[in-house]
């Protein structure tokens, strides 16, 4: 009779079994795979809301979408990664809030077209599993499924030996969100003299880390080193502050004013880059600099490197993680909606007409910026 062979059965070394060679020998580890699996379902399973149909480790997920309340759904879907931010968790050990970032990339731009984040699927592939590095990982990536109210109904552990360096690992992420038909944001509506109203970000969020890596490199500070622009925490740590969520208030805001005409989540390409994404051809967005004080980690970043204003605008969020744009006589309606939500907001410019050939975003008055 044969031996029989049973799914979860220890793999054997080689000094076991013969001189057959192993998966494990190869550089993959089945059974830390099944570890990681064992200890992040209870994470996934604390995220499911109404909609969710089944557990981790099935082949897919089932998203019931009226039991998440549509009646006629467009689905939106989006996808992203944390980007070189990675290098600095590694470098500093610390893994616990890069799966928020993953996340935030994701929905912050679902809610810019006004769908709501229903479902969360991660992809994270390392040279060699690390179950604790991982289930931080997975645990942030939870945490941030939490913030957004989606669920994180699966995802992909790969374990690539050859691929990557020792303690490397990459993350992408895939949400998928709903909006009613017809209730799409497109920035089809803004006009002249609408009014653009700025959301404060916690920090650098999750773009321009290839830069921000080599102003640390030309510092000379460690990322054990405390932090010259946030007291009491390090240099790695203030760094890594997670990227915003900004799903629960701007649906809130969007919800019970319909007065939100576009909105922009401040990813790469700052803020002269994303602004114009989201209007008509002819109108240009004013930013006024002088409209909120630049963060203390984007002035130290100027001052450490000599970053221009122009190139800080370009490259980061300066402060400012989402705008939305909105009549005059609603701004102050959906500024106090956004404020009741926890957001600090600023009235940071206006919408005015473009003249062929011009910008579509100029920020002004940054003579107060390093």
């Amino acid at each position: 009779m044969e031996d029989a062979i049973t799914s979860g059965a220890s793999s054997k070394g080689r000094g076991e079994a013969g001189n057959g060679l192993t998966y494990r020998d190869a550089g993959v580890d089945i059974d830390a795979g099944n570890a990681l699996v064992e200890a992040i379902k209870p994470l996934a399973k604390a995220t499911a809301r109404s909609g969710t149909a089944a557990g981790l480790g099935g082949f897919g997920a089932f998203f019931d979408l009226k039991a998440a309340g549509y009646s006629d759904p467009i689905l939106v879907a989006t996808t992203d990664g944390v980007g070189t931010k990675l290098k600095v968790a590694i470098d500093a050990g610390q893994h616990d809030t890069v799966g928020i970032d993953l996340v935030a990339m994701c929905v912050n731009d679902l809610v810019v077209q006004g769908a709501e984040p229903l479902l969360f699927l991660d992809y994270f592939a390392t040279g060699k599993l690390d179950v604790s590095a991982g289930t931080a990982i997975v645990k942030g990536i939870a945490d941030g499924c939490h913030q957004a109210g989606c669920a994180l109904i699966g995802g992909e552990t790969a374990e690539m030996p050859g691929m990557y360096a020792k303690g490397d690992y990459d993350l992408a992420g895939f949400a998928v969100g709903a909006v009613e038909r017809g209730q799409a944001i497109t920035g089809d509506m803004v006009a002249e003299g609408d009014v653009i109203l700025g959301l404060a970000s916690s920090g650098v969020h999750s773009n321009g880390y290839s830069l921000v890596r080599k102003v640390v490199e030309r510092s000379g500070l460690g990322y054990d080193a405390p932090a010259p622009f946030a007291p009491g925490k390090s240099l790695g740590a203030a760094l890594l502050t997670p990227t915003r969520i900004y799903v629960k208030s701007c649906l809130a805001a969007i919800r019970e004013t319909r007065a939100v005409k576009a909105l922009a989540h401040i990813t790469g390409g700052g803020l002269l880059e994303n602004i114009p994404r989201v209007l008509p051809d002819n109108l240009q967005a004013e930013i006024d600099a002088g409209a909120w004080s630049l963060p203390p980690v984007f002035r130290w970043l100027a001052k450490t490197a000599g970053i221009e204003a122009q190139e800080l605008s370009r490259t980061f969020n300066c402060g400012i993680g989402m705008i939305l744009v909105t009549a005059p006589d609603q701004a102050e309606k959906v500024s106090t909606i956004l404020q009741q939500h926890g957001e600090t907001v600023h009235q940071i410019g206006k919408i005015s007409r473009r003249a062929a050939g011009a910008a579509g975003c100029i920020v002004t008055k940054t003579d107060s910026w390093p």
